[in-house]
């Protein structure tokens, strides 16, 4: 096989998948070639990366045959998750690890690390910071310049600007870009409208995991339309689509006077001694949808963990009229959707993971099994009960956490980039049902960094920016003031350089 990586026939299973993840798949990608992998969530993009580099089976052990493999001799990989991907504790230890397996000298060691961290624009005060104590979207713009630190022949790439704000997104995009050129590059990715004029084939799987399309970008965009959408693939235009659908039906703001939920005033809130996050005042009623939108590492899961106690908080909170800290446990009347979701799992099945808050509060096992049997097979899961939550595709772990935290139905749901790695169909399906929610008194608080989230489903926004809550908007006007935002960084660049210009030396990442 002459191919820059790729396999023949390949047959993989999942211990306790109901079916073969795939079944005689062959896919290879030419030398230089720009590939990007398209598909429902939990077809198995991110397994065939994992083929490809090697990884499974030889670090993760997984049932497989293939008549034959070919994996490059010098490749990189940037994971869904980036905490998977560290091996050191702290930032600048992590690259200096890879430096050092390339045999670069110590003394060019720092500016090498400077480079790195400039190029996917991940700014810090201190490059010895520890890893944890960085935001999902910086620990994976590290977790870029760590593959790029490698300078691989093969590039792989799962869904590296997931948790990126768009402007972050952006800058990684035109990095990897950058750091991409003269290499094969093979990429998984839901954002597609920031790739769609870099990728030069497009391979389209269906949710058996298998290739229904293989082509030119355009040929397969125009040819299988009708395949995009009926397996509900994030595609150009498909937000527009929906909403056209009729089953969009714009959000109502929540009426004036509304019972208030929760009641802030001065509220701060601390990771060690340090502050990150002060909110002078702020309310949150009933049938409200508060999208909480900012740079990335502004503090917006640091709101989020601090309205659950799980950080150290001081000044005024109170949930219900009474004081936050008069409850034993918030959980009765918060439910809470952590970024990483496998932070969230406690038992060894999917069934029992949404089933677990309710036996602990002694429901009828005949209204557990009824319920649970209800969200998993709104969140596609159902024939995904007896998995263990750890073998799952992110997407579908994101889903489990979401429907695990629900159970109950708490008036307050809080929510941190719920619908990361999800497909169109599911992002769909969670929205709608969320607004069901709201429409019934459920307050929600959701971070998101998707503008037609914001725009089209909340009914205010809580603009977070430098550790402080920066504006309190409603979409319209928080959309006015990223359009002018937009502008002015447009009209800065137009400014700096001719277009051609631009194209040869892109912005530098900072």
């Amino acid at each position: 096989m002459d191919a820059a990586a790729g396999v023949e026939r390949l047959r993989l299973k999942f211990p306790g998948a109901p079916a073969l993840t795939f079944r005689d798949l062959s896919f290879a990608a030419k030398r230089g070639e720009r590939v990007l992998l398209l598909g429902p969530s939990g077809c198995g993009k991110s397994t065939l990366l994992q083929v490809l580099t090697g990884l499974i089976p030889h670090a993760v052990d997984v049932p497989m045959s293939a008549d034959a493999i070919v994996v490059p001799e010098r490749w990189g990989y940037v994971f869904q998750d980036p905490d998977t991907q560290f091996c050191m504790p702290y930032v600048d230890e992590e690259l200096a690890f890879v430096l050092e397996n390339l045999l670069v000298p110590r003394e060019r060691m720092r500016e090498r690390i400077d480079s790195l961290l400039e190029r996917v624009g991940l700014k810090l005060d201190n490059v010895h910071t520890p890893i944890a104590a960085l935001s999902q979207g910086m620990k994976q713009r590290l977790a870029i310049a760590g593959a790029l630190a490698l300078e691989p022949d093969v590039l792989f790439v799962d869904e590296p600007t997931a948790l990126l704000d768009p402007e972050g997104t952006e800058q990684v995009w035109e990095t990897i870009r950058t750091a991409g050129e003269g290499r094969t590059v093979v990429i998984v990715e839901h954002k597609i409208e920031h790739i769609i004029d870099y990728i030069d084939r497009v391979v389209l799987f269906n949710k058996a995991g298998e290739i229904t399309a293989d082509g030119p970008v355009k040929d397969v965009f125009a040819e299988y339309g009708h395949r995009l959408v009926e397996d509900g693939i994030w595609y150009p235009g498909v937000w527009e689509d929906y909403v056209k659908s009729g089953r969009f039906s714009r959000p109502l703001p929540a009426q004036a006077g509304d019972d208030t939920l929760i009641r802030l005033d001065e509220f701060e809130v601390f990771r060690g001694k340090a502050r990150k996050l002060a909110i002078g005042n702020g309310r949150i009623s009933a049938g409200e949808w508060i999208a909480v939108v900012g740079p990335n590492g502004a503090g917006k899961s640091t709101l989020l963990l601090g309205l659950m106690r799980l950080l150290k908080t001081v000044g005024g909170y109170d949930l219900n009229g009474t004081p936050a800290e008069h409850y034993r446990e918030l959980s009765g009347e918060i439910a809470f959707v952590f970024q990483n979701p496998e932070f969230q799992f406690v038992t060894n099945s999917v069934y029992d993971e949404v089933a677990f808050s309710l036996r602990r509060e002694k429901r009828p096992e005949s209204e557990v099994e009824a319920k649970v049997s209800e969200l998993l097979a709104d969140f596609d899961l159902a024939d995904r009960k007896e998995n263990h939550p750890f073998q799952l595709s992110l997407g579908q772990k994101r889903r489990l956490s979401v429907a695990s935290a629900i159970v109950k139905e708490q008036r307050i749901l809080l929510l941190d980039e719920p619908t990361f790695g999800q497909d169109a169909k599911n992002t769909f399906a969670l929205l709608e049902r969320l607004e069901a929610w709201r429409r019934k008194g459920t307050a929600i608080v959701m971070v998101t960094h998707d503008p037609d989230i914001v725009q089209r489903f909340a009914t205010r926004v809580w603009d977070i920016r430098a550790g402080e809550l920066h504006a309190d908007l409603l979409p319209g006007e928080w959309a006015g003031s990223t359009a002018k935002s937009a502008s002015s960084r447009a009209d800065s660049v137009n400014e700096r350089d001719t277009p051609h210009e631009r194209r040869k030396e892109p912005t530098p990442c900072t």
